[in-house]
């Protein structure tokens, strides 16, 4: 079943360019990743299948590898089981299937934690051009998809709107303060560190991701004290670039494990002057729609060794 936006009889508490947050209590929340899809920071008419069951159950599944290194915000990515915790959605189960999470709720920091470990994206276009990233130097002589030792932290401003701003850590200091900044550098640097050696033993290349993080309340006399978990996505397709590792090459651009048809296709359409690359996208044809999905699904399989389950039960 796909999903261009949700209905659910719960409180709406944001929605973002694919998920859709409902309020369940003063405790809780529910994450719905409908099929919705951006590319350029525009989202596309059209919905690509599987998407949404696919960016959750990567989630879940990442989740439970990572719990021993950090707190995260998950309590169930099981449809049945947040059917049973939340009678409310017993009527919406099938919709539901595989792109629910129920997790807790936290005071999310305004930063993207970005960890970049090759050189790739919006950071080699400033490279290129500037020698910089964020206005702060890198050594010369670097090329396109080239691996950074150590892997660089990078934060950026987090957008509801157009792109988010790669910012520096000073900035990110003066947002969050000294000690929560080291703290979620530390986090993010850990968790990417982990993430990465289990993708290649799977020959996946985590080139970069971004991370975000929440600080759960602690006690009412004093709570500042709460522990800081991992929030929304946690490397995903649309949160990471993933590259196989058998045709990594550095010096250019690699392949890459996401929606790149669909880049692809529109970079064409802006090339031959069909699309100004601003709202309305143009039509999806149904085979970059169908060649999308399936990069999604790859991905899934490859990670995970399943294929997916729609039901999110594991």
């Amino acid at each position: 079943m796909l999903m261009q936006a949700s209905a659910l009889p719960l409180t709406p508490f944001r929605r973002g360019k694919v998920r859709d947050v409902y309020v369940v209590d003063d405790e809780r929340l529910l994450l719905v990743a409908t099929d919705r899809v951006s590319a350029f920071d525009v989202v596309m008419a059209e919905t690509i299948p599987h998407k949404g069951a696919v960016l959750t159950q990567i989630t879940a599944w990442w989740l439970r590898q990572l719990e021993s290194k950090i707190e995260h915000h998950m309590l169930s990515a099981d449809t049945s089981e947040i059917v049973r915790e939340v009678p409310q959605l017993r009527d919406h189960e099938q919709e539901l299937a595989g792109r629910a999470m129920l997790c807790r709720r936290s005071a999310v920091f305004p930063i993207e934690c970005v960890v970049r470990g090759y050189l790739s994206g919006s950071a080699w276009k400033e490279y290129r051009d500037r020698g910089t990233l964020a206005g702060e130097a890198l050594p010369k002589g670097l090329r396109e998809s080239d691996r950074l030792d150590p892997p660089l932290f990078s934060p950026a401003t987090k957008a509801e709107e157009g792109h988010d701003e790669n910012i520096t850590i000073d900035r990110m200091r003066s947002l969050v303060g000294d000690g929560t900044a080291r703290e979620l550098e530390k986090l993010s640097r850990e968790i990417y560190e982990a993430g990465r050696a289990i993708a290649a033993e799977r020959g996946i290349i985590i080139a970069d991701t971004k991370f975000e993080f929440g600080r759960v309340r602690g006690p009412v006399n004093n709570p500042e004290a709460g522990v800081v978990i991992l929030v929304d996505e946690v490397l995903t397709p649309d949160s990471s670039r993933f590259w196989p590792a058998d045709t990594y090459e550095p010096g250019h651009g690699q392949p890459s494990f996401d929606k790149q048809p669909l880049r692809d296709y529109l970079d064409a359409e802006k090339r031959a002057g069909r699309w100004d690359g601003d709202y309305p996208p143009p039509r999806l044809p149904k085979d970059v729609i169908d060649a999308t999905s399936a990069r999604y699904l790859d991905i899934y399989r490859r990670l995970t060794g399943h294929s997916l389950d729609p039901s999110g039960s594991h």
